[in-house]
């Protein structure tokens, strides 16, 4: 199987790279972002674009792929509805149309957020945006991801979500064990993410719960 990774760079992206590079069934991974991952591997290749808004920048680079894992996201702290809109809905949009008219036979797993589709606006921008991937693809899931787990180091680019781990992170193995339904691992979600656009889901939108039981070591 072949990837695109978009948000590579990010905790959500930093932790699926990870498990897609060690599973021996991907054989090519295409990161795609503003900047590199840092990372050399012989199935990493890297497309790096100054502007992500720039959909036809790279059209070519983007073809023979089987499955896309969407994990850019911006905090809604301090943002209008037309901006937060603009970084969510218009620019995951803009990419799943250029990699549907490439093979809409593609698996798009989409990394959206526990309490999607709620009364608040981020959860009615990124309901929205849900609904549109799975009316764009007949083969998509909506990952619904509440509390992460860091488990290989990895780490937010955000300044109050590293902050608010730095905080919290020694009751996390409690919670983790307390409450499975509010907290998985980036482990666990990279298989899981992994094994959705592989072999299929139960579900086209994934809770917490679903992820953990779709991503449990075998």
């Amino acid at each position: 199987m072949k990837v695109i990774l978009f948000g590579a760079t990010g905790m959500v992206g930093q932790g699926v790279l990870r498990e897609c590079l060690l599973d021996d069934g991907i054989e090519d991974v295409l990161a795609v972002g503003r900047s590199s991952t840092g990372h050399t591997h012989p199935k990493l290749r890297e497309l790096i674009l100054k502007d992500l808004f720039d959909f036809g920048a790279s059209g070519a680079d983007l073809q023979g792929y089987d499955a896309c894992f969407f994990c850019l996201g911006v905090s809604v702290a301090g943002m209008s509805e037309a901006d937060y809109t603009r970084l969510t809905y218009d620019l995951t949009l803009g990419w799943a149309q250029v990699l549907a008219r490439i093979n809409l036979k593609m698996t798009f797993v989409y990394v959206s957020g526990a309490g999607t589709g709620g009364k608040a606006m981020w959860a009615q921008v990124k309901g929205r945006t849900e609904d549109a991937l799975l009316a764009l693809f007949p083969s998509a899931y909506m990952v619904r991801l509440g509390v992460l787990r860091a488990m290989h180091g990895e780490v937010s680019k955000t300044r109050w979500t590293r902050i608010a781990y730095a905080v919290f992170r020694p009751l996390l193995p409690l919670v983790h064990a307390i409450a499975p339904g509010a907290m998985i691992n980036t482990e666990e979600l990279g298989r899981a993410m992994i094994r959705a656009a592989r072999q299929g889901a139960p579900k086209r939108v994934l809770e917490n719960r679903d992820l953990r039981a779709l991503g449990a070591p075998l």
